[in-house]
């Protein structure tokens, strides 16, 4: 089981929602596993994927946990940054 955590906090580091979303897929890679779950928790948040900067990359290599901030996204954000937390892996 592989599961992500995606949650939005707001300019008080509160907590504003999160969702855990999970894959069962035993053929698709971490990296595929990491994609679709960012998709579905934005589709769930009704907001438009982050875009990965070579800091976010590096950041979630080191500790499977990443933030993206207003400049990782397109459209204007009402939270201060998304965090992305993979819980658990196969």
């Amino acid at each position: 089981m592989f599961r992500l955590w995606c949650k939005l906090y707001d300019d008080g580091n509160h907590m504003l929602k999160d969702t855990v979303i999970a894959n069962n897929d035993e053929k698709l890679n971490r990296t595929k596993k990491i994609f679709d779950g960012i998709h579905d928790a934005c589709y769930q948040f009704d907001l438009g994927q982050p875009i990965w900067l070579d800091s976010n990359v590096t950041e979630f290599q080191r500790h499977s946990k990443v933030r993206f901030n207003k400049d990782n996204f397109i459209e204007h954000i009402d939270f201060q940054y998304m965090e992305i937390e993979v819980i658990e892996e196969d």
